[in-house]
């Protein structure tokens, strides 16, 4: 059995779907033939000259890249630019390009959880959280179809409030209906009005989850024309996903001994730290990348200190200020920890449909900055 990169990405999608990703962001597929069959498939968080060569060496027709490989509108590809050359490289060779960006980052089981477990943090709560718009949906069913119709509600992602799944409510009348020319009734005789036993069956669903809950529905449904209604909700639900997270140490320590442990856990030649280092650190802040901008909600959440990457002269500042310390600990170093999440994801989650794809990290993608002590 093959599988395209079409194919892979939607399975990653269900991991990071795109409506997580920022206003600002552009994730999803950024370059090549999605039809294109895939059996290898290298993961990186940018795509360079370096990774391009990599990818041709080891036959991967697919790059899994964090960073997008085009932020902004493209006015033009020059093939005496390093960008342009870079793409027509990946062109020649057959390379498709696929981003998960703050989509991932914001995902549950993504870059800021990732970074969370490898600093063995407890009880970890996110630190913006993403609220999702709900839908009602109400749909009529004839008495003996109204379970198999909420199993299918169920499967296709409808009826979870919180950790509840498959929430319904029920309510029992009486369906009228006069099937006329053209028609072909799973109940009834054409002319004559119908009265049927039904049940009202409620539920709700992310919006985002609109279209493939409907087409359940429908597909479970025994009558030719289903009567439903949906109805937009104006309460929101959180959904366990957003930018960055918070969390506490399992055992209290200074801020020196934190920042030592913390490069010694991220493999780090260097970091950028700020702060008291005898003050005790037992709750954590952290945003793979670049989070700086989140240092109010890790203050107002009780964090002793923030861990991100590429914190700013006027931001390390405030932050001091306000008492909070802070680990600058590259956008690389904060971010790398998300491959081997992912490519043990991808690769059970192909394993699961049979589908022989080897996911492999980048060797040659390196930090760009040097540290020198």
């Amino acid at each position: 059995m093959t599988v395209t990169g079409k194919g892979i990405c939607e399975l990653l999608e269900g991991l990071a779907p795109l409506e997580l990703a920022e206003p600002w962001d552009n994730p999803g597929w950024q370059l090549g033939d999605p039809g294109v069959p895939v059996e290898r498939v290298l993961l990186s968080l940018d795509v360079d000259e370096g990774v391009c060569r990599e990818a041709v060496e080891m036959s991967a027709r697919l790059i899994i890249t964090h960073h997008p490989l085009f932020f902004k509108e493209i006015k033009e590809i020059r093939l005496d630019s390093p960008r342009g050359a870079l793409v027509a490289g990946l062109i020649k060779a057959g390379i498709g390009v696929y981003a998960a960006h703050t989509n991932l980052d914001s995902a549950r089981w993504g870059v800021n959880d990732a970074l969370a477990r490898r600093l063995n943090l407890r009880d970890i709560q996110v630190l913006r959280p993403v609220r999702e718009k709900y839908l009602k949906l109400v749909v009529f069913v004839p008495l003996d179809h109204v379970d198999g119709v909420r199993e299918a509600l169920g499967k296709a992602g409808a009826g979870w409030i919180g950790n509840y799944s498959d929430c319904t409510f029920g309510v029992q009348g009486t369906g009228t209906f006069r099937p006329r020319e053209g028609t072909n009734p799973y109940i009834g005789t054409r002319g004559q009005l119908e009265k049927v036993p039904e049940v009202r069956l409620e539920t709700i669903l992310p919006k985002r989850l609109e279209k493939q809950v409907i087409e359940a529905m429908l597909q479970a449904h025994p009558y030719e024309e289903v009567a439903y209604d949906l109805y937009p909700l104006a309460n929101s639900f959180p959904t366990g996903r957003g930018l960055g997270r918070v969390g506490n140490l399992e055992t209290p320590r200074s801020l020196e001994d934190f920042v030592t442990g913390l490069q010694q856990v991220l493999e780090l030649s260097g970091l950028r730290w700020g702060g008291e280092g005898k003050r005790p650190v037992s709750r954590v802040a952290l945003c793979g990348g670049a989070g700086a901008g989140l240092w109010p909600e890790a203050l107002a959440r009780g964090a002793d200190v923030l861990v991100t990457g590429d914190i700013g002269y006027h931001d390390a500042r405030d932050m001091l200020s306000a008492g909070l310390n802070f680990v600058d600990a590259g956008h690389f170093g904060t971010e790398r920890v998300i491959l081997p999440v992912l490519r043990d994801y991808l690769q059970e989650a192909c394993r699961e449909k049979g589908l022989p794809v080897e996911f492999l990290i980048s060797r040659r993608e390196r930090d760009p900055y040097n540290f020198r002590s």
